[in-house]
């Protein structure tokens, strides 16, 4: 080994000396000794491996410290603000609760509920008896099933209309078209081969007609199954066959809509429609378009809502009592009118362009009081839905250009920073949208700013 990398490895300090150090101390007195130390040694290591690559690193006591606290620092989930204009980003989590659900969560979590517990009998409940009713009554379905994710509720509605059909080799019929990927690798073919079902596809990846289904139905088809490409948009030379066509084959129709949307929100079909087109089950997202928790929502037709209830599946994929809460108080919201006023994803959605610019312009003026040499000014920008749904729906918007430094650099110590601020780089400035901005996040932007500056 050269001499200058083994100078730089004797040089690496001790644990316990980072330990002693100013901000080894703080670094303890903040997470706790045990993961200090642990983070430390990490951080020792990775410098390591940078010395033996050649590298040479700053391996000072403070500098170790520093490095070991950013790593700390990104672990573990805490509050992000998202400057990013994606509304319902995947990477951070999608929707945000409205202050009601959020409240019936907490109340659900610190006490005793009656999750399964028939107040008026004094006997044994259902945990379907609390969201059911009202998913009825928004959508007109017959029934309701609230499960933990819609991958599951896809799979639990086609586990139990397969399992109803008396073949040793049970078919379901889906279009080439509707055979998608969304995110984490959750694909259509592969959920149907875990139901038991044999995957039928018919006509071509941009067109298919009903004939195609026509053809393909035997005395082996359990199903047809629609899927509503929410991630992606097929345009051009295309055709496809809708739910109420397909009901005229007299087979159970499933619909994967996905998003999930009770009201009109560009041009995403909406649940209430999807079953007045005759689907026999209705499957959508409850933190997607609905602006609810995360849940897989089924509604429909009661004979299939009860088989998918006496499934084995149904007990494995059942939601808890804080989706539930949540769940029940987001479809209140909707029941009650006030879903645009209650729900922050409704709001971020549709609340206006001019209030955009009003809000971006007032944040630029207030990170040019406080954080003096950095280049600061307003432009339009395009916001989006995000979360796998509405594709090539643009929101305008607007957003506050910080330039004057690295932007990569900013950016890094923003995500840094607590609560973490997360924007865009483009055009080598930090962009940050202030649609996805909740109320009070302008004063922990300019906050984290003006750290982040020194």
């Amino acid at each position: 080994m050269e001499t200058g990398k083994r100078d730089l490895l004797r040089n690496l300090p001790a644990v316990d000396a980072v330990m002693r150090d100013p901000a080894g101390r703080t670094l303890a007195a903040s997470h706790g000794r045990a993961p200090a130390t642990a983070a430390v040694r990490e951080t020792l290591g990775g410098l390591r491996r940078q010395i033996v690559a050649g590298e040479a690193p700053e391996v000072s006591e403070r500098t170790v410290a520093e490095a070991a606290a950013r790593l700390l620092a990104g672990r573990g989930l805490r509050r992000v603000i998202n400057a990013t204009g994606v509304v319902l980003h995947t990477n951070l989590g999608r929707s945000v609760f409205s202050e009601r659900a959020a409240l019936a969560a907490y109340d659900a979590a610190t006490g005793y509920s009656n999750l399964e517990y028939d107040l008026r009998s004094g006997t044994r409940g259902s945990r379907y008896d609390h969201a059911v009713p009202l998913l009825r009554e928004l959508t007109g379905a017959e029934d309701a099933l609230v499960v933990n994710n819609c991958a599951g509720a896809t799979l639990l509605a086609l586990a139990a209309v397969v399992a109803s059909k008396s073949s040793e080799a049970p078919e379901v019929i889906v279009s080439r078209g509707q055979l998608i990927e969304i995110g984490g690798g959750f694909r259509i073919p592969e959920v149907l081969a875990l139901s038991g079902a044999i995957l039928k596809e018919v006509g071509t990846t941009n067109r298919t007609r009903l004939s195609d289904y026509e053809k393909a139905v035997n005395e082996n088809t359990s199903a047809l199954l629609w899927v509503h490409p929410s991630n992606f948009a097929l345009v051009g030379f295309t055709e496809s066959v809708g739910v109420q066509d397909l009901t005229s084959l007299g087979l159970p129709v499933i619909a994967d809509v996905g998003s999930g949307a009770l009201t009109s929100v560009g041009e995403e079909p909406r649940v209430q429609a999807i079953l007045r087109d005759g689907a026999d089950l209705a499957i959508f997202s409850g933190d997607k378009l609905l602006g609810g928790p995360q849940a897989g929502i089924v509604v429909g037709s009661s004979r299939w809502i009860s088989a998918m209830r006496r499934h084995p599946l149904a007990r494995a994929l059942r939601a808890d009592k804080l989706c539930l809460a949540a769940l029940e108080a987001t479809l209140n919201s909707y029941l009650h009118g006030t879903a645009e006023q209650d729900l922050p994803t409704l709001r971020m959605i549709r609340t206006s362009v001019s209030e955009m610019e009003e809000r971006a312009t007032n944040l630029a003026e207030d990170l040019r009081r406080n954080a003096p040499g950095l280049e600061v000014d307003v432009t339009p920008s395009v916001a989006r839905s995000g979360g796998g749904t509405l594709p090539t729906y643009e929101i305008p918007s607007f957003a506050v250009r910080v330039g004057g430094t690295d932007p990569e650099v900013l950016a890094e110590k923003l995500r840094s920073s607590d609560p973490a601020v997360v924007g865009r780089v483009r055009e080598e400035r930090l962009w940050l949208d202030v649609r996805t901005l909740l109320p009070g996040d302008e004063e922990v932007v300019v906050g984290a700013v003006r750290d982040a500056r020194g």
